[in-house]
């Protein structure tokens, strides 16, 4: 107790309430995923430990359900999609909004906020309506869903992008163009190095996002052969269902976490000043060889 209260000195209260706030956020997690190795198929109490239903299970397990593999390979799909598209849409808006320079430039980046400030609720709604609506050509399930999470996350690559931006200034890619680049190599060799570690967080973001998002995924899916893990979730927890459904979230717990990390990484790689000169020497060094 002696060296807590050394090391936190008068906010040792507040570390310990927030230590008991983030176990209890965990417990009820932490109780899904055991409840997953159960050996018999009670989702309410916990049993012998067992590999039952991730693939031991000949039917219904991860491993074996057709059900599950199919909303598994549906969220992982989208996924990478989203990722796919949305993150370079998002890199190119952000430098392009960091260079604007305009009266009309301030609302611009402001909109950008929109999608991540509204209610997710909202947001579903309202793409529903735009497929139903006004633009029913567009097809249903997996198209609408991606361009659901395509407009969704966006906006998390613009926000991120945009602040290593302006961490780095243009100091770097005004020496390239000095030394004889043109403005097309300055940003390939010199500002995209630089915006890797904001680009690789971005990716795990939105890839996090997305394997995560339920609400928009239920409004524009069009039955089982589109639904997601989420839905599948939701749609087996409301009836009569076995661990397996907690071993796929558990499944899926594990990517989201693995992407949160990966993206945490890169944010802190991202925040340490010594990687804007490593990333200026490489790219002027391809501009002089």
């Amino acid at each position: 107790m002696s060296v807590f209260r050394r090391k936190h000195g008068s906010a040792r209260w507040l570390a310990l309430i927030t230590w008991l706030y983030v176990i209890w956020s965990l417990a009820p997690v932490l109780v899904a995923v055991r409840i997953s190795f159960n050996s018999g198929k009670s989702r309410s109490s916990l049993q012998s430990p067992s590999f039952r239903w991730y693939w031991g299970d000949p039917t219904s397990s991860v491993w074996h359900d057709e059900s599950l593999h199919t909303a598994l390979f549906n969220t992982l799909e989208l996924a990478a999609l989203t990722m796919l598209i949305a993150t370079p849409l998002g890199v190119a808006m952000a430098i392009g909004l960091h260079r604007w320079r305009s009266r009309v430039s301030t609302g611009a980046n402001g909109l950008m906020l929109v999608p991540i400030v509204t209610p997710e609720i909202v947001f579903g709604v309202a793409l529903f309506l735009v497929f139903t609506e006004l633009y029913s050509g567009v097809p249903s399930g997996m198209p609408r869903q991606l361009i659901g999470h395509i407009t969704f996350t966006m906006s998390f690559v613009v926000v991120i992008v945009r602040g290593r931006l302006v961490a780095i200034g243009d100091q770097y890619e005004e020496a390239a163009r000095d030394l004889g680049a043109t403005r097309l190599q300055a940003i390939r060799l010199v500002l995209l190095p630089l915006l890797a570690p904001a680009i690789f967080a971005s990716v795990m973001v939105v890839f996090a996002t997305s394997v995560d998002d339920f609400v928009i995924s239920s409004f524009l899916t069009t039955g089982a052969s589109t639904d997601t893990v989420p839905i599948k979730i939701y749609s087996g927890a409301r009836g009569s269902s076995t661990p397996a459904l907690n071993a796929l979230a558990t499944v899926m717990l594990c990517f989201t976490l693995l992407a949160v990390a990966l993206a945490a990484l890169a944010m802190r790689r991202m925040s340490k000043r010594g990687g804007d000169a490593e990333g200026m020497a490489g790219g002027l060094a391809g501009l002089s060889g």
